[in-house]
């Protein structure tokens, strides 16, 4: 039987987990999101090039949408596996999958060379990005939520989450940078190949880094539990459990999801139409607003997922999708502006109420889930709702904008999000001290336990 307490790593090999899931969640983010920013930029022009210019960056982004309908697969899948072998093993296949990919469509020939099967190829490799990515969340942060205790789970827990920004942050900066330095021929020629290439390189990092970490422990107690109990009676697949004793919490995550997804789309991908097509913006300055913001953003994760182990996962996520939804109208008014200044402002401040919302949920989500069928749950419910939050949310908003030539059903959309994840939020149940080892399926004890702690601590 698992201990009381979840015991934690010696401190030499906490941060060394914390570095592996972090470099290995920045690589997978960077090629992710090097993807989103050129379906922004170029990829209308090289893969569509027969549209409207509009239409042809809404069939860009229906490319971009596409990895997000393969994210559910690779969260059962993925999921599936790291319940029954491990997190470990899954988590180095899915930076595989992940930096072939990319490197691959680094090496694509454009719509000018083979006609309408570029667009087929591109799509073939965004389905692959997003089956890989599908699997990468949940691993990332349940390495870490396993290996630490209840009292710091929310900070350390976050760093991993710092690779969306990390990520973002290094492929609008080699976005930027060739931009800076290339001519518009050169860059929409050769130049954007560069970034998808260097993937190559971060992959092999990022891959010896993943090698030299030792699986969860708290997995390890489970897998022994499961397999004394395999000669009593079948152990159920991980998504069988799943939906049979945590369906509540999926359906927690999914609405949790919904702001934060939506948000963090329209303010880093959406942005960089709307600023250059609406505002006069130049791509230039359009990126270099988004570097500024995920700076920004990087720094405060890792504050927000500590203070949640201070007050609570619920209340910090609260105010994140809250001060999201009030913050649209002024966002948007800022942008309008043109100033550079301005549209800092408004991607800083959004992406740090973003933040809110994105630190706590590592914990947050891994808190929810009996350790045998945790991977599957936590990545069910984060990779289900991005089909509907996320994968849209640079289509809906550019359709929207070509239909209403107005930023004001933008911010209604995202508002409307914001209310869903506060429903969902608000319902759910309060899980920071919750002890991993001892969470299981349709455990009331466990619960009435972290109610009580919470109720000692108020």
């Amino acid at each position: 039987m698992a201990s009381g307490t979840t015991a934690p790593p010696p401190p030499a090999s906490l941060p060394r987990i914390v570095a592996a899931s972090l470099i290995g969640t920045t690589i997978e983010w960077y090629d992710f999101f090097l993807y989103g920013s050129a379906a922004a930029l170029v990829f209308n022009k090289l893969f569509f090039p027969d549209s409207d210019p509009l239409v042809g960056t809404l069939l860009s982004f229906l490319t971009y949408a596409v990895g997000f309908a393969a994210r559910p697969l690779g969260a059962l899948v993925f999921g599936h596996y790291g319940d029954r072998l491990g997190r470990k093993k899954l988590l180095v296949l899915s930076l595989l999958l992940m930096g072939g990919a990319t490197f691959a469509i680094g090496l694509l020939p454009t719509h000018a060379t083979v006609g309408s099967a570029a667009p087929v190829l591109l799509t073939a490799l965004r389905l692959v990005q997003g089956f890989a990515l599908g699997g990468e969340w949940g691993g990332a942060v349940l390495l870490v939520s396993e290996h630490g205790d209840a009292r710091r789970r929310g900070f350390w827990a976050a760093w991993p989450q710092t690779g969306a920004p990390a990520g973002q942050l290094l492929a609008t900066g080699v976005l930027s940078l060739l931009t800076a330095v290339l001519s518009d021929e050169a860059f929409g020629t050769w130049g954007w190949r560069i970034p998808f290439l260097l993937s190559g390189v971060l992959v092999i990092v990022g891959l010896w880094i993943r090698l030299s970490v030792d699986e969860s422990p708290v997995f390890k107690e489970a897998l022994e539990r499961a397999a004394s109990r395999r000669s009593v009676e079948a152990e159920k697949p991980p998504l069988v459990s799943v939906l049979r004793d945590h369906w509540r919490d999926v359906l927690v995550a999914m609405g949790a999801r919904m702001a934060e997804n939506i948000s963090y789309y329209v303010i880093t991908a959406f942005i960089l139409v709307y600023a250059t097509t609406s505002a006069g913006v130049s791509k230039q300055t359009a990126l270099n607003a988004v570097l500024i913001g995920s700076a920004v953003h990087f720094a405060v994760i890792p504050a927000w997922g500590a203070l949640s182990d201070r007050v609570g996962r619920r209340p910090v996520y609260l105010l994140g999708a809250a001060g999201v939804g009030l913050w649209m109208f002024p966002f948007f008014s800022l942008v309008d502006t043109g100033s550079f200044g301005y549209l800092v402002l408004a991607v800083t401040v959004g992406l740090v109420l973003h933040g809110a919302m994105y630190a706590p949920q590592a914990a947050f989500f891994a808190e929810m889930f009996a350790t045998r069928m945790r991977y599957s749950g936590a990545s069910i419910g984060a990779q289900f709702a991005s089909v509907a939050a996320g994968a849209p949310a640079p289509l809906i908003a550019t359709a929207l904008l070509a239909d209403y030539g107005s930023s004001t059903p933008i911010a209604l959309y995202v508002i409307a999000a914001a209310v869903l994840t506060l429903i969902a939020v608000g319902v759910a149940r309060e899980t920071r001290h919750r002890d991993l080892a001892q969470v299981e399926a349709g455990d009331g004890a466990q619960a009435a336990v972290s109610a009580a702690a919470d109720a000692r601590t108020v």
